[in-house]
């Protein structure tokens, strides 16, 4: 049998989070956009429900080269912006979205019960939550930050360079960072192997 969906209860009823994020990626697609990840919070009396997008990766690479061409992003280094980093969204493109989406959430009802909630669009940010594979292979190169389910070498929380990923195992090179402070112990080994399987949260870490 396959896993059960996952539901959110408000204390009101309860809703079906992949089913809005479905629908928040069909608006998402209409807009040239890609849904990145979504977080909710609150209760019966408020609710927030947040949404992080960003453009798919046509726009990007459409940004990126006119970026290059105007001499304002260099070559992707240790070290320097990524064009890989940039969602490149605008204001007008989170207005969009919001007023697309939140009709659709309000026709579909798909946040049920009487009481308000409020809907938040914007950009992941350069601290960007990477949440599967697909993201650690396109961040690959870049800082990251990395807590574990179960304690990798004594520890749940390290940092360092993403220099690769391999039949689900994350290669950290440690050297590239300074370690967390009061989380991690000073690191001796020079890299760190991580299987995917074992990644509770992860996130990049910004490099200005």
């Amino acid at each position: 049998m396959g896993e059960s969906p996952l539901f959110i209860c408000c204390n009101v009823m309860p809703f079906d989070l992949d089913q809005i994020r479905s629908a928040a990626q069909r608006v998402a697609t209409s807009h040239g956009l890609d849904v990145v990840d979504i977080e909710f919070q609150g209760g019966a009396k408020h609710r927030l429900l947040r949404i992080f997008i960003e453009k798919n990766a046509a726009g990007r690479a459409k940004l990126a080269d006119r970026l290059k061409s105007e001499g304002a992003v260099p070559e992707p280094l240790p070290g320097s912006v990524n064009p890989e980093h940039l969602a490149g969204i605008t204001h007008e493109d989170c207005q969009a979205f919001s007023a697309d989406f939140g009709a659709l959430l309000d026709v579909e009802d798909l946040i049920p019960g009487t009481a308000e909630y409020t809907l938040e669009v914007s950009s992941p940010g350069l601290d960007r939550r990477l949440t599967g594979r697909a993201d650690f292979e396109r961040f690959a190169g870049s800082l990251v930050k990395i807590r574990t389910f179960e304690p990798v070498n004594g520890n749940r929380h390290w940092q360092g360079r993403l220099t690769r990923i391999e039949d689900n195992i994350l290669s950290l090179d440690l050297t590239a960072s300074k370690q967390g402070k009061g989380k991690q112990k000073k690191a001796v080994e020079a890299a760190i192997q991580i299987d995917l399987a074992n990644v509770e949260k992860a996130n990049l870490v910004p490099e200005l």
